[in-house]
């Protein structure tokens, strides 16, 4: 995660992460801009490289191979990554809507989303074709597909619409792929049926005929079905439909026919094309708004026009750089120019390709290795990463000082303490205008009608139960830290069997321009809003500053009936114990500040950490539990010990039955653990087998502090897989017995581990 140390002036926004962006992230790391923030919007956190598409689906290549990881390419270039699909761009207050999230702000964006499938008004194709656009769309459906021809022995008739070089080269890639893996079971692929559906009479309509002639003949030899000049008029479930009435009864149809554009980028009031994609000058800049730049196949250069292919992107990505970095500091952007010749090389399914330039073709396994070194090469660059970016200096860069004055970069540099370091009141009013917390008629002064402190009524009958929690941002997405430090604090209240009343929240934002200020504390805040909304908890107030760093913390109130409170110390001989999340987010999140942690793991980690365990509280509850905590900074074996001490009992904890996150694993086996993490193993001495357990791999996990953990709680074992059935019902999916309660001894460990 960037360090916040420098005054954030300016946003610079890239929405996607293609070829063309991932080569800006690259240069940003190597070269900052001090005052620029960077945040990356991405629909997919691995932005697959299509160019090795075919070898992927051939198994010449795993998935890590064919894709960049964006987050730790985010965490070298000091970018935030929000996880997110742009749906429109608010032009006139400069802004980014988003389908999950608050609008992100932007000063210069650039936009790289690729293309998206067009169907040409193709009755039926939408719904019951495969289209190879989005790629990790594709990929996810290509899987099941192998997963239904190895599983259903037989006859397999599949199709791909599209006789340009991606439809040839994904038809021959299936090919050979699936008659591999049929093989591999010892099943013959006599069954596999072909078919290569071409509007236009020639395949490769695009290619020299060189190229068609030595492509004719791999269709041929293959016993690939070809279908001339043949227009797809319909498509229904199992059968294409022809212009002239022709039908192919099909059982898969993959659709690889010319790139379209999502509708959302015209409503925006961009300039586009009659394809809708975005109308570019030779500065990459669009027509119509000098501060938004495309590039990539969303991109239509005007003077310039190029096929859709990603050789063009990867060449746009490094003027794109340069005239962003132009276009943030106030000065002249210069025009780029394309090549009009360029390298083809197609693959054909086995480790074989065509190469043509100039007129001139060549083919053999040589010119597919010459193709798997440029792509690999390529790869390298972005998956294979420093283990520092370069530090920005220290100051703001001059040419930033177009928009923000130089009295407001004083003002930035010269920051006050105490109540100085408040946020401002404008700023403050503005950023919660439109934030609305869940009404309560317990709160008799709060946000609606702002006083000194809040005024809090407890019902008659009922206990206060109180808790407070406060850390500082681990990840750059402001939104979804929100989420989860709202989480974190409920889950006391939770845990306790309580209902959350009202909550204080304590802020700090970084230094920056007030409208940057004003833009991250709303993200901060929404996030959490949502979590304490849904909670039933009224936001009543809180203070706010600014500081070096995001940080965030609720101070919490919640009502229980005094009877039914959960403690620590209810735990019984013979109760089971339950674990409602999964372990691992102190080594992730480590994993993931050395850039070491693959983006996918990181995400899951964030979707298991934004789940409240309300739900899973009341489930619990409802089946019996004796005793119950959450499991956060002092690990599992910290929490586990503070029950264990309260309920004077001993526990037996089966490590293969603990649920670990994805990728923990990887990052124990790495060294790669938590700041936190020997504090807590000094715990390790309520261990009473630790010498026949210390060398498990599953051992450093019990030490390993969870932000947003879980609940671990006993109950009787006739109720326990009822209870977990329910919870994984509720959402819990990875909710696990771990353990046993027995009754207590003399010793002074309390603690057995099964390996």
């Amino acid at each position: 995660m960037k360090s916040s140390s420098d005054a954030v002036v300016k946003d610079l926004v890239l929405v996607g992460g293609g070829h063309s962006h991932v080569i800006v992230l690259k240069k940003f790391a190597m070269k900052p801009l001090p005052g620029v923030r960077l945040t990356v919007i991405a629909r997919d956190v691995h932005t697959p490289y299509s160019g090795m598409l075919p070898g992927y689906v051939a198994g010449h290549y795993d998935f890590d191979e064919v894709h960049i990881d964006l987050r730790p390419l985010c965490q070298f270039a000091g970018a935030r990554l929000y996880h997110d699909t742009a749906n429109k761009i608010d032009t006139v207050n400069k802004q980014v809507i988003c389908q999950g999230r608050p609008a992100v702000p932007y000063d210069v964006l650039s936009i790289n989303i690729g293309s998206t499938p067009s169907f040409d008004d193709t009755e039926g194709a939408a719904e019951n074709t495969t289209p190879v656009k989005p790629i990790n769309n594709f990929i996810n459906r290509w899987q099941r597909l192998v997963d239904r021809v190895l599983s259903s022995p037989g006859h397999h008739r599949i199709g791909v619409v599209g006789a340009g070089a991606g439809g040839m080269e994904l038809l021959l890639a299936v090919q050979y792929r699936l008659g591999n893996l049929l093989a591999e079971q010892g099943q013959s692929d006599d069954g596999l049926e072909f078919h290569l559906v071409s509007r236009s009479d020639p395949i490769l309509p695009d290619f020299g005929s060189g190229v068609r002639r030595r492509f004719a003949r791999h269709i041929e030899s293959r016993d690939i079905h070809l279908h001339n000049g043949a227009a797809v008029a319909e498509i229904a479930p199992g059968l294409l439909s022809i212009a002239g009435g022709k039908t192919i009864a099909l059982d898969e149809i993959l659709w690889v026919t010319a790139a379209g554009a999502p509708s959302w980028l015209g409503e925006s009031g961009l300039d586009v094309d009659d394809e809708g994609f975005i109308q570019v000058k030779d500065t990459l800049q669009s027509t119509s708004h000098d501060d938004i730049f495309a590039v990539g196949d969303i991109a239509a250069v005007i003077n310039h026009p190029r096929p859709k292919a990603g050789v063009f992107a990867v060449r746009q990505g490094a003027p794109l750089n340069d005239n962003l970095r132009r276009a943030l500091i106030g000065q002249t952007t210069r025009p780029f120019s394309p090549q009009k010749k360029f390298l083809v090389l197609i693959t054909t399914g086995n480790k074989n390709a065509v190469a043509a330039k100039w007129g001139w073709t060549a083919e053999g396994r040589w010119v597919w290795k010459w193709k798997d070194w440029i792509d690999q090469r390529f790869m390298r660059k972005f998956n294979e990463l420093p283990e520092m970016a370069e530090e920005a200096a220290a100051t703001l860069n001059p040419g930033l000082a177009d928009k923000a004055t130089l009295s407001d970069i004083s003002a930035i540099a010269m920051r006050c303490g105490g109540c100085g370091a408040k946020v401002g009141a404008d700023i403050l009013n503005r950023a919660l205008s439109e934030l609305e917390p869940v009404a309560n008629e317990d709160v008799l002064v709060g946000l609606h009608a702002p006083d000194d402190a809040a005024v809090v009524q407890i019902p008659d009958g009922k206990v206060m139960v109180h808790t407070v929690d406060y850390f500082r941002a681990f990840i750059d997405d402001a939104y979804v830290f929100g989420q989860v430090a709202a989480n974190h604090a409920l889950s006391d209240i939770f845990a306790m069997g309580a209902e959350a009343q009202s909550a204080l929240a304590i802020a700090t934002v970084p230094y920056g321009l007030e409208a940057k200020v004003e833009a991250s504390l709303r993200e901060m805040m929404t996030g959490a809003m949502e979590v304490l909304n849904d909670a039933g908890a009224t936001l009543v107030g809180g203070h706010t500053s600014e500081g070096p760093e995001l940080a965030l913390g609720f101070s919490v109130n919640g009502l229980a009936d005094r009877q039914s409170i959960l403690r620590k110390g209810g735990m019984a001989p013979g109760d089971v114990l339950i674990l409602t999340k999964p372990l691992g987010t102190g080594t992730l999140f480590a994993a993931d500040m050395q850039q070491k942690a693959k983006g996918r793991w990181i995400q899951n980690a964030l979707k298991s950490m934004v789940q409240s365990n309300r739900k899973a509280a009341i489930c619990l509850f409802s089946h019996g539990a004796s005793a119950c905590t959450d499991v956060t900074g002092f690990g599992l074996l910290g929490h586990t010990v503070e029950m264990t001490k309260a309920s004077n009992v001993d526990v037996e904890i089966d490590m293969a039955a603990l649920p670990i996150m994805d990728g923990a694993l990887d990052t124990v086996r790495l060294g790669i653990l938590s700041s936190l993490q020997p504090a807590n193993v000094r715990l390790r001495r309520a261990i009473r087998n630790m010498d026949t357990v210390r060398d498990h791999e599953r051992y450093p996990l019990m030490f390993d502090p969870q932000t947003s953990g879980g609940l671990l709680a006993s109950l009787r074992p006739e109720r326990a897989e009822a209870c977990l059935q329910a919870l994984h019902e509720l959402g819990y999916e990875q909710a696990s017995i771990v353990g046993r309660v027995s009754a207590g001894t003399d010793h002074l460990e309390p603690i057995t581990l099964v390996a």
